[in-house]
């Protein structure tokens, strides 16, 4: 198997935007997530998102079974920096979501991608179908997009990497005390 799929059941901490009354597991793909449904006034976004999950989807059916779906899997962060990353690329997503870390039970089956290739599928650009194989290619294979000779619009398209979590499993929150001796809300 390939080094970025972990099909275990040793504990892995991962991290999850949710909302302040919401639950574990985290978002749901096609539920919750935080490209799942538009901002306001931005359909086209929508459309954009949803044609580059199903690119993704239909990829991984073809050549990467193994892996679990992004349609059915839940959406995580391998890291809190990667999680962080998101919010400071992605500030409406997370908006009003407080940062929860997770730990796995039991047997789980987890892959990691850089997410950044999302993005580069979301940008306002034409890709031929050839072009939307090798995305889905490098994310499945877990490449990151500053591996790679990406461009956009001319340039050279670099975007640092946001490793996300496509985890199947149970989920239980980690919940640390302050430390002792300090007060609430001093750093």
């Amino acid at each position: 198997m390939m080094g970025h799929v972990l099909k275990d059941s040793a504990p892995l901490e991962l991290y999850a935007w949710l909302d302040e009354d919401a639950e574990l597991p985290g978002w749901d793909i096609l539920v919750g997530n935080p490209f799942g449904s538009s901002l306001p006034k931005d359909q086209f976004t929508t459309v954009q998102n949803y044609f580059a999950e199903y690119h993704l989807e239909y990829f991984r059916q073809r050549l990467y079974q193994h892996f679990p779906s992004r349609l059915h899997a839940l959406l995580l962060f391998a890291t809190r920096i990667d999680a962080e990353t998101f919010q400071a690329r992605h500030p409406a997503r997370v908006f009003g979501k407080a940062l929860v870390r997770a730990r796995s039970t039991g047997a789980y089956l987890c892959s990691f991608h850089d997410s950044s290739w999302l993005d580069y599928l979301r940008l306002p650009h034409n890709l031929s179908l050839a072009t939307l194989d090798t995305v889905a290619s490098y994310y499945w294979r877990g490449a990151l997009v500053e591996e790679t000779g990406l461009t956009y619009m001319n340039e050279r398209w670099r975007e640092p990497a946001v490793i996300e979590a496509l985890f199947q499993g149970r989920l239980e929150p980690v919940t640390t005390p302050p430390p002792f001796g300090w007060l609430p809300g001093v750093p």
